[in-house]
């Protein structure tokens, strides 16, 4: 029996794999890996399929210079700019999310984290679509402390999402106005007082495979079991908007790898899926078991009867409730 048959195996009976063990990893082909990953991901999450929607509830203006974001006002990206939405904005459409079968659904917003007013504007939104609306409710305000992640527990808020994006070792290269160690804090302030994590990152920066493979590890460290994959789709007006695309090959040999990190996690296609063959039909049988259906933030992305059709052809079974 070869290393990678040996080292999958002992990760299907519950083996958590070294940093060693995932770079030797890279050197394997996709393919296998891929097939290797649908393994894991089968026996330690079966068929079920989490699925998860987006609106983007206050847009552009963001004081923070993170390289890849539209909604920058450090560079001329295309992105809208408009405060927070009205309740009934969310309302309408926590609606349409829940009856089209969506099993969660998150407001975002622009800016280092929520101001003050506009939480004590969302807390009663958030009490709204949980008491009218009846869908699983994950919040990503930004930077917020332990007090606010205390109120949005209490308004019906089960998740919270801060995206780790990059390594610690990158994550000076793509922003400057805020650090890694304030993202680890944010995620750390929603686990104390009892919400669940989702965290991930953002491939195609210009970043390394170890860069991803360390930020995996981190993620295993902070326990987080929902992790959105995003791939660049490099905007006009954004310091990234010359950088090549990464190949399609390159991407799946990560959610692989990622699948070997994190066996029981739901590995989620999110932004980027457009740059995915099929929205990311091969991800989907190599280790990937979560997406964000619908429109993004700045970028368009599956519909979510087109991702109910392609799931189905794949045998997954669409989670309708928690």
């Amino acid at each position: 029996m070869d290393w990678l048959t040996a080292i999958k195996d002992k990760v299907l009976e519950g083996y958590k794999v070294t940093k060693d063990e995932a770079m030797k990893l890279m050197q394997y082909p996709q393919p296998i890996l891929s097939q290797y990953a649908d393994e894991i991901r089968l026996k330690h999450c079966g068929n079920s399929f989490d699925m998860c929607a987006i609106i983007n509830g206050k847009s552009g203006a963001c004081s923070q210079d993170c390289k890849y974001c539209a909604q920058s006002a450090h560079y001329k990206g295309i992105a809208e700019v408009y405060p927070l939405q009205e309740a009934a904005t969310f309302l309408r459409d926590g609606k349409e999310h829940k009856d089209e079968g969506v099993l969660r659904y998150s407001i975002v917003t622009s800016g280092k984290r929520l101001n003050q007013k506009d939480m004590e504007a969302i807390i009663p939104i958030y009490e709204q679509i949980h008491t009218k609306v009846g869908i699983s409710l994950c919040a990503s305000h930004g930077l917020l402390g332990e007090e606010d992640m205390k109120k949005l527990k209490a308004s019906g808020v089960r998740r919270y999402h801060n995206n780790l994006e990059t390594s610690r070792r990158y994550f000076p290269f793509i922003c400057s106005t805020h650090t890694y160690e304030d993202k680890l804090e944010t995620l750390q302030a929603a686990k104390r007082v009892g919400l669940e994590v989702c965290s991930g990152g953002l491939f195609g920066m210009g970043e390394t495979l170890e860069d991803r493979i360390d930020m995996a590890f981190d993620l295993r460290a902070l326990e987080v079991k929902s992790i959105p994959i995003n791939v660049l789709v490099p905007i006009p007006g954004t310091p990234l908007e010359g950088i090549r695309p990464i190949a399609e090959e390159e991407v799946l040999k990560t959610i692989a790898i990622y699948r070997f990190i994190h066996p029981d996690a739901k590995i989620r296609l999110a932004g980027g899926r457009s740059q995915l063959t099929d929205a990311g039909r091969y991800a989907f049988k190599g280790g990937a078991n979560a997406t964000i259906s619908g429109n993004l933030l700045t970028t368009c992305g599956n519909t979510i009867q087109d991702d109910f059709k392609l799931l189905e052809g794949l045998e997954y079974e669409v989670k309708l409730d928690e």
